[in-house]
């Protein structure tokens, strides 16, 4: 089977490829919010959430298996928010070239089996099976 020139890619394919093909910052994971109380004696933070430390921004992500974290500043965390939306994106575009590459897949496969059929249609008359020279047995 022949490699498909640019000119026999299908519109939708050859857009969606190059909407992946633009490189940006992206990556895997969540950004968590928490506010947090001390464990000094006295502190307000025990007793009234209102009270509690922060926010406080983490981002977390597994990493060969296992789960890594790192606190973020209120900047990071937005920076890091719009990675990760990126990076949602990406894969549903990728998911999307699947798609419309697979159905590209099958109208090649139509198109390819509409012409073994009319292949098959004209050509030769069959050949006929040779029968045994020798006598039948019979009792």
């Amino acid at each position: 089977m022949a490699v498909p020139s640019p000119r026999n890619i299908p519109p939708a394919v050859r857009q969606l490829a190059a909407e992946i093909a633009e490189a940006q910052p992206m990556r895997r994971g969540s950004v968590s919010e928490r506010m947090v109380k001390c464990s000094k004696p006295g502190c307000p933070c025990a007793d009234d959430p209102k009270a509690r430390h922060g926010p406080y921004f983490s981002f977390t992500q597994a990493v060969g298996g296992k789960t890594r974290s790192r606190f973020l500043t209120v900047e990071q965390a937005a920076v890091v928010q719009q990675q990760i939306e990126a990076g949602r994106k990406f894969r549903g575009r990728v998911d999307a070239l699947w798609e419309a590459c697979e159905e590209w897949a099958d109208r090649q496969l139509e198109t390819d089996a509409a012409s073994a059929a009319e292949a098959r249609k004209g050509g030769s008359p069959p050949v006929s099976k040779r029968k045994s020279l020798g006598k039948s047995r019979s009792s």
